[in-house]
Formats: C-alpha cells, sequence, structure tokens
C-alpha cells in the first residue's frame, strides 16, 4: 500500500468518529418532541456524556427507535429507564 493511499484510508476513518458533547436544553426538547415523548424525559448527565437517557413508564417501538437514531447519529449510546410512577 502506497503512503498516499494509507493517508486517505487514516482521513477517511477520522470522519466517521463523533466525539459526544452536552447537548442544550433546546435540541434535547427538539428530539423529545420528535419523538413524541413528554418534555424532561429525555436528559443527558454531565458526568455521563456519552450516554442519552430516555426515561418513560412505556415507550413504544417508534420512540425507541427515535430515540436509538438520534443518538446513535450523534455519537451517543441510548439508554431506556423504565419508570413506575406511582397512580393518582
Amino acid at each position: 500500500m502506497t503512503r498516499r493511499a494509507i493517508y486517505f484510508v487514516l482521513t477517511l476513518s477520522l470522519f466517521g468518529c463523533v466525539t459526544p458533547r452536552m447537548h442544550s436544553e433546546g435540541e434535547l426538547n427538539d428530539v423529545t418532541r420528535q419523538c413524541g415523548l413528554a418534555l424532561g424525559e429525555l436528559m443527558q448527565d454531565e458526568s455521563e456524556v456519552k450516554l442519552l437517557l430516555a426515561v418513560r413508564q412505556t415507550p413504544t417501538a417508534e420512540q425507541r427507535v427515535c430515540v436509538a437514531k438520534w443518538a446513535r447519529k450523534n455519537g451517543l449510546k441510548p439508554v431506556f429507564v423504565n419508570m413506575q410512577f406511582p397512580a393518582g
């Protein structure tokens, strides 16, 4: 392999890397609305920037797919937390 080809392959591999970052509340709210979740059900923790937490009692398959696609596109790992909220 020539030196030029090696540089080309290395350059392409760098473009595939997405460094996770803290997303603003507005960005997360936009995704929340797009995925049919309630405000506050999608969050990122500063101590674990790579994780996108979705907290919902019974997320639909469509909601899970929507959140997972956005998370992966932004270099995040989607985590779904099923919460049992008290009735009443």
